[in-house]
């Protein structure tokens, strides 16, 4: 898809045209037809001649097709602030390369909250809860951090002064900053625990001072969080095991992971606490374990994990290529091994572990197969014996991890 000149993305804030620049408001002037939510489209004046096309719901399944009924004519968009931060301009630029794509910026709701704050913008965390679940904030649940989210609507301050007051943090400091930029701006201050105001302006963003309660369990990002951290039912890869198998099945930003037979989730769950771009599908056979998984993944911050339900090799049919795989159950069942490893990408990572002679013939036949580490894995803790205190060891894990070349 191409156009005669590159489609022209104008940041615009909720003081409209009057904020635009002298750059903006040309590439408006100039355009043919302009792209946007109906808010922003509200904004422009009479004098602007362009077609107005508001965005279809939903937008990005339907964008491909949108720009290509316009190919040919001089094509702007409109867009909240900074096009290029949680904006539509990234997904253009993915849509039709950096050469087809120009981006005029406007301050964004950030860097004016920051302003209004007076917070250091490299040091904050950015969330957005528009079109994603809120307990996502609870993987950034560290006290001391400053934590600006971008609001749904007017519910989501309340919405998210429950989850702090839910998971030990609602001493933190609340701001809700309002119709910035505009000469609506208001901001209402709080905290999260007493926290009884009524929704207000949609168009608001919330700053967060986190502050925990005594004892409030502060939960790393780093592998190898507690077990207790997990709702399971014993089907659950133990704290040490799980830090070693992350190390190697090793997550980079943007990568996905299969976790096969994820019994509780917690390999999937730690490798997308790992890095908020990674992505993750588990895949269980048993229902009331996927129900786990599920309630794990939104306590544990990161509800956008994908749950499968179904047993291996047939539920992996269908499923997005992954960078890298873990099979920690059914690794006995014919045929899930050929089928992880038939779609890992290139270069990508595969891990297994076993606790039965069979589950270890099997990862050892499959070594001889494809090459890759065996490990065995022996963990022992102190634990009572009389009245004294001994060793008492955990049951043998084998590990066999392999890269594909």
């Amino acid at each position: 898809m191409t156009f005669d000149e590159p489609v022209t993305v104008v940041g615009i804030g909720a003081d409209g045209w009057a904020g635009l620049g002298e750059r903006g408001r040309g590439a408006l002037q100039h355009a043919q037809v302009i792209l946007g939510g109906q808010r922003h489209l509200d904004l422009l004046p009479a004098t602007v001649p362009a077609q107005r096309v508001p965005w279809p719901a939903p937008l990005l399944p339907a964008l491909p097709n949108l720009l290509a009924a316009h190919a040919g004519r001089r094509v702007c968009v409109l867009a909240s602030g900074d096009p290029m931060w949680f904006g539509i301009g990234s997904h253009l630029v993915r849509l039709l390369g950096p050469e087809q794509v120009q981006v005029v910026t406007h301050p964004s709701s950030i860097t004016l909250a920051c302003a209004r704050m007076g917070w250091p913008v490299e040091q904050v965390t950015v969330r957005s809860a528009v079109g994603r679940h809120l307990d996502s904030i609870r993987r950034d649940l560290v006290p001391g951090r400053l934590l600006l989210v971008l609001s749904q609507d007017a519910a989501t301050p309340a919405a998210m002064a429950r989850i702090l007051a839910d998971t030990g943090y609602g001493a933190s400091e609340m701001t809700v900053l309002a119709a910035l930029g505009t000469d609506r701006e208001h901001r209402v201050d709080g905290r999260a625990q007493e926290w009884a105001t009524e929704p207000g302006d949609a168009l608001n963003i919330v700053a967060v001072r986190l502050a925990a309660a005594a004892g409030t369990r502060v939960l790393a990002t780093m592998p190898g969080l507690p077990d207790d951290a997990f709702d399971h039912d014993g089907a659950l890869t133990k704290r040490e095991a799980r830090a070693l198998a992350l190390s190697r099945l090793a997550p980079t930003a943007g990568e996905l992971l299969w976790d096969v037979g994820a019994g509780s989730g917690s390999i999937a769950i730690e490798w997308l606490r790992s890095d908020p771009t990674t992505s993750a599908v588990a895949v269980e056979s048993r229902d009331d374990r996927a129900d786990r998984i599920a309630g794990n993944a939104r306590t544990l911050g990161v509800p956008q994990l994908r749950v499968v339900r179904g047993r291996a090799p047939e539920a992996l049919a269908g499923l997005p290529a992954p960078d890298a795989v873990f099979v920690g159950g059914g690794l006995t069942a014919p045929g899930v091994f050929d089928a992880a490893w038939d779609a890992l990408r290139p270069g990508g990572r595969l891990v297994a572990h076993a606790v039965t002679l069979e589950g270890e013939r099997e990862l050892a036949d499959q070594a001889t197969r494809r090459g890759g580490d065996l490990t065995r894995l022996s963990i022992e803790r102190a634990a009572p014996l009389g009245s004294f205190t001994g060793w008492a060891p955990a049951r043998p894990v084998v590990q066999w991890a392999v890269r594909k070349s």
